[in-house]
């Protein structure tokens, strides 16, 4: 799949490609709710027929088209997503490596398989990862899994999952005086994201801070409801986009992510502000440095309302938070850096397979 939020990355790597990028994605599972793009400016877009069939542990993806579109494209180098349930994969690595040209894997990381038929399921995977010549992982979490199941230190890097590039200098910020605290949360409203812990965590607050959730979905009208009756002071803003969610950012004083996913984290980050942020996948280990927010267990009511209770205690403090996280992302974070290392791993890549020639 192609989400939009893709985009910019896409195009700016292919940018320093000398002979140009071509991306083959196809449409994600309607229940994952992403917006997928249909062109990029700059790189090549070839649309893939996916095929998607079971669900859970056992989900399988088939990308109708890939052999063709490898034959038309002919790519010295290609970048797969490291995850063995798409099926193709291994027809696409072999035609690779029949010509002798390097395979990259991208992916979360190889976290630990529970569930029917775990060993069987965390074989296949380990058996499929080792397939590829060097492996890109999302955070420093991911990058420790895939050397835990046996790829050499030297075939991982880290490229942290960015969306936007350095954002602009930071733009002052009404200080938290005399006025409610602004918490504010955007992402899709699903049950995995844990807005309701938000809610109930601010209804156990001695002060009453606005509450924004910006962003539509499933669960939207529960939460709607049990906001009605236990914090009426959250305002539901549906989705936003442009400068118009650029609005939310920039007024608000504190960024909450309860549950998991939700690249929104970044662009919080990028606007300036301090972060909670629930463990996940391991990229919000990255994001949260200690001195720009807190990381917090997931679905911890308890541990949520007293992080809320320390954050917004000292609002100085707070201030402090958001400068950090915005230098980070202007540092660290961002599509460049993202750019930088995906070219450090095809020109090891390549070097690699000169020297093997």
């Amino acid at each position: 799949m192609l989400p939009s939020y893709r985009a910019p990355f896409f195009d700016r790597l292919a940018e320093v490609c000398q002979g140009g990028l071509s991306v083959f994605a196809g449409e994600a599972r309607s229940e994952e709710a992403i917006h997928s793009i249909d062109r990029l400016e700059v790189a090549h877009y070839s649309m893939a027929r996916n095929l998607h069939f079971l669900g859970g542990p056992f989900y399988i993806c088939l990308q109708l088209g890939l052999m063709k579109w490898l034959d038309d494209w002919d790519p010295e180098i290609l970048i797969l997503e490291a995850n063995p349930r798409c099926l193709f994969n291994r027809a696409a690595i072999r035609w690779m490596k029949h010509r002798g040209r390097p395979v990259i894997g991208w992916g979360l990381g190889a976290p630990t398989t529970r569930g029917a038929m775990a060993s069987l399921r965390r074989l296949t995977r380990e058996n499929a990862l080792r397939r590829f010549d060097l492996l890109i992982a999302y955070s420093s979490l991911g990058a420790e899994q895939y050397q835990a199941i046996g790829m050499p230190e030297n075939r991982v890097l880290v490229a942290p999952n960015a969306v936007s590039p350095p954002p602009p200098p930071l733009q002052e910020r009404a200080p938290l005086v005399n006025r409610p605290a602004r918490l504010l949360f955007v992402g899709r409203l699903q049950e995995r994201k844990r807005v309701d812990l938000l809610l109930r965590a601010c209804a156990q607050l001695e002060t009453t801070p606005d509450l924004w959730v910006v962003g539509d979905g499933p669960a939207r009208a529960m939460l709607e409801r049990l906001a009605r009756e236990i914090y009426p002071r959250a305002n539901f803003a549906g989705p936003q986009h442009g400068h118009a969610l650029d609005w939310f950012f920039d007024k608000a004083d504190l960024f909450v992510l309860p549950g998991t996913g939700g690249l929104a984290v970044q662009q919080a980050m990028a606007h300036g502000l301090p972060v909670i942020v629930a463990e996940g996948d391991g990229t919000q280990n990255d994001l949260v440095a200690g001195d720009n927010g807190w990381l917090m267990a997931p679905s911890d009511l308890h541990a949520l309302t007293e992080t809320l209770r320390e954050a917004l205690a000292d609002p100085k403090k707070l201030h402090e938070m958001g400068v950090k996280s915005h230098r980070l992302v202007s540092e660290r974070y961002n599509i460049n850096t993202m750019v930088q290392v995906f070219v450090k791993a095809m020109n090891e890549c390549n070097k690699k397979t000169a020297i093997e020639k």
